[in-house]
């Protein structure tokens, strides 16, 4: 089995599916792409840890972190290796006590993990070769692929905010919204913070 050491490219709204997220994984070594659709729930465990926005209380996947910690076990790496009917399976390689455990997941529950552990993802050459989107090279005026429009876009917020608003004003904001439990909108207004931060 070929494995190919793959990264987050980012999470986007799915067109054709309410409610779930396309996550984009790359190649490293490559130009291929990957889109592979997850929950919501999933894409927003997955999109707080890459914003590292800390939840009021553990998520499930936070959990997980916590009692791995206890344990001892430690993540060695995220392996997505097979493909059925449009399904993706992935593989979580865990070591405990010396032992090597492999554990069947989701995709989507194995990244958030991932994430979690600063644990590599890999994905097979052949999934990659079946479900992958190559990179084209544009020419002028060319309209851009599938894959460079779902990196442009951003994760959706449910409630707008003025870009406008000072930075304290977007500070509070923000933490009004961690307590609130909406992170998808904390984690925009942690982006604009931060935008604000780097241009004064």
């Amino acid at each position: 089995m070929h494995k190919l050491q793959v990264d987050i490219l980012g999470l986007s709204t799915s067109p054709h599916t309410n409610g779930a997220y396309a996550l984009i994984l790359y190649e490293l070594e490559g130009k291929r792409k990957l889109p592979i659709i997850i929950g919501g729930f999933e894409a927003q465990a997955i999109a707080l840890k890459l914003e590292n926005i800390k939840p009021p209380r553990p998520f499930t996947h936070d959990l997980f972190k916590n009692i791995a910690d206890v344990f001892h076990l430690q993540v060695k790496e995220i392996v997505i290796d097979e493909l059925h009917n449009e399904t993706f399976y992935a593989k979580v390689v865990c070591e405990v006590n010396g032992e090597v455990h492999e554990i069947d997941a989701r995709p989507s529950d194995a990244i958030a993990i991932a994430v979690r552990f600063n644990a590599p993802l890999f994905v097979t050459e052949e999934i990659m070769s079946e479900a992958g989107i190559k990179e084209e090279q544009k020419e002028d005026g060319e309209e851009e692929s599938e894959a460079e429009a779902l990196q442009a876009q951003e994760l959706p917020s449910p409630v707008p905010f003025s870009p406008n608003m000072r930075l304290e004003e977007l500070q509070a904001a923000l933490n009004e919204a961690i307590s609130n439990e909406n992170y998808e909108e904390a984690a925009k207004l942690r982006d604009e913070i931060t935008r604000l931060k780097s241009s004064s």
